[in-house]
């Protein structure tokens, strides 16, 4: 970061005056130094503003000026001179060759330490420079969303605000692809051209005053894709280089995505018509492909969605997609009439399955019911997607995504079909009970129930029915009587209670 000599002579506080080299008032300084050596220049890499007393200045008139020659062949900034201790005002020779020079000649007066220029403009310099990398962390997410939202152009406008500069891509021909303002001269598209370099990964150039222009090539791989070229007013500074960087990466990336998909469809059509050719219709290539979307320890699950009609997968496949992808998971996603089939990694739990829908409109998601397998092995799909299928067949509409491992315990009656079995064997075997406690008023059925429950525990069962052992040990063997079974056979109770789960019958029917 440097400051223009202007800018320190506009500092009140150190009442400097200029004395010659009003030319040279928009020089860059660097760094402020003191020194009274008598020969400074070789000391020096340019940019400098040089604060000097005088006191090894040169004895005469030519030395002097061949003083400051040296300075300024060494691309010093700027002469600042201290008056009165060596010398009451700044020397007229000094004054004169300034003014040849275009090299400005401040005097410092002795009131002002030069402590205090050093400090004015090393603190100057350095809130440039956090002010710089602020503006560098802000402008850096920016231009990636450009990426993402608005491809080549948005990244190019981006760049340019940020860097307050014309900016332009060139394709591989120096065909312009982008540019920052989009109606960028031809003048300035030719200057960039003419200040490539051929083969040149980077380069800079200051092609005169006012003018910079920063060039990087665009490739990845070893395939060149074109170049990203800044044309500003001074040189990129290098936080300035890392948002040109920055940006670059972003380009190569987006121009090479085109190949990367070519090349990947490529690989998908081989194994397609490898398998279609093979006589043993080997599907090892397949299950690899899907290995992709499996979790560290090779394990997938399955989500179901079904649909109340074909209009709302489409919706639901967009939401889905994208929630993937933002997460860094592959996508693997099915749609067959009015339903998706989703791959997800076996890790991934219950809240992140919700948020795949996180896009879809409340009216389509009404409609939706889905369901999640557990984790399984790659090689289990099938069992995965069936697992899905069945809790997707009783989850609620627009609800969570149901789990196929919270079905355990209530599994038979969840579903439809084994439901009506398990309705009919109520209806056809409790019958005799029913009917029995409406006559009697002698609750068999529910004593019964808690009999089955604690699993012939009859402290418990009693405990549960709210009666005595003796009481409930009657009550069950009269329950056994009347539907004349063996309840010591275990198959029997467990039928009777799935019977009792599904539904109890009404007396009299």
């Amino acid at each position: 970061m440097t400051v223009s000599v202007r800018w320190v002579l506009d500092q009140p506080d150190l009442k400097l005056t200029l004395q010659g080299g009003a030319a040279g008032l928009g020089r860059e300084i660097n760094l402020a130094l003191t020194t009274e050596l008598a020969d400074p220049a070789r000391w020096l890499s340019g940019g400098e503003l040089v604060l000097t007393t005088g006191i090894g200045l040169p004895s005469s008139a030519r030395e002097r000026r061949s003083y400051l020659h040296a300075l300024d062949k060494n691309n010093v900034a700027a002469l600042g001179f201290g008056t009165g201790l060596t010398f009451d005002e700044v020397p007229a020779e000094l004054v004169a060759a300034a003014d040849e020079l275009g090299m400005p000649v401040l005097e410092v007066p002795l009131r002002t330490p030069f402590a205090a220029v050093v400090k004015t403009v090393s603190t100057h310099i350095a809130e440039l420079e956090y002010d710089a990398v602020l503006r560098a962390s802000r402008a850096q997410p920016r231009i990636t969303r450009a990426i993402v939202n608005g491809g080549v152009q948005a990244v190019t406008a981006e760049l340019g605000r940020s860097l307050r500069a014309s900016v332009v891509v060139l394709d591989a021909g120096g065909t312009v692809v982008a540019s920052h303002p989009r109606n960028l001269d031809v003048a300035t598209v030719n200057l960039v051209r003419g200040a490539l370099t051929p083969g040149a990964s980077a380069g800079a150039q200051q092609l005169g005053p006012g003018v910079a222009v920063s060039q990087q090539a665009i490739g990845v791989g070893g395939t060149s894709y074109g170049v990203l070229a800044v044309v500003s007013k001074t040189p990129l500074t290098f936080v300035d280089q890392v948002l040109l960087g920055h940006a670059n990466s972003l380009l190569a990336l987006d121009f090479d995505k085109p190949s990367r998909l070519q090349e990947a469809q490529r690989q998908l059509n081989g194994q397609v018509l490898g398998l279609l050719l093979g006589n043993e219709r080997n599907l090892d290539p397949v299950w690899a492909q899907l290995s992709r979307a499996a979790d560290g320890r090779g394990r997938i699950r399955v989500l179901v969605v079904n649909a109340e009609s074909q209009a709302a997968l489409p919706k639901v496949l967009s939401s889905v997609t994208r929630a993937m992808e933002s997460a860094g998971h592959v996508v693997f996603a099915h749609t067959a009439e009015f339903q998706l089939t989703v791959v997800l990694p076996g890790s991934e739990t219950l809240e992140f399955a919700r948020q795949l829908f996180a896009e879809v409109d409340g009216r389509a998601r009404k409609g939706l019911r889905a369901g999640l397998s557990g984790a399984h092995p790659v090689g289990r799909l099938v069992d995965a997607v069936q697992n899905a299928k069945l809790a997707a067949s009783v989850a609620d509409r627009g609800g969570t995504p149901l789990e196929f491992t919270s079905l355990a315990g209530s599994a038979l009656l969840s579903f439809g079909a084994s439901r009506e079995v398990l309705v009919a064997v109520a209806n056809a075997t409790l019958a005799p009970l029913a009917e029995f406690d409406a006559m009697h008023g002698a609750e068999l059925m529910a004593s019964l129930r808690a009999y089955l429950e604690a699993n012939g525990h009859w402290e418990s069962a009693a405990a549960a029915a709210g009666v005595h052992r003796h009481t409930l040990r009657k009550r069950v063997e009269t329950a056994q009587s009347l539907l004349a079974c063996d309840l010591d056979i275990a198959r029997v109770r467990a039928e009777l209670l799935l019977a009792m789960l599904a539904g109890t019958p009404d007396a009299g029917k």
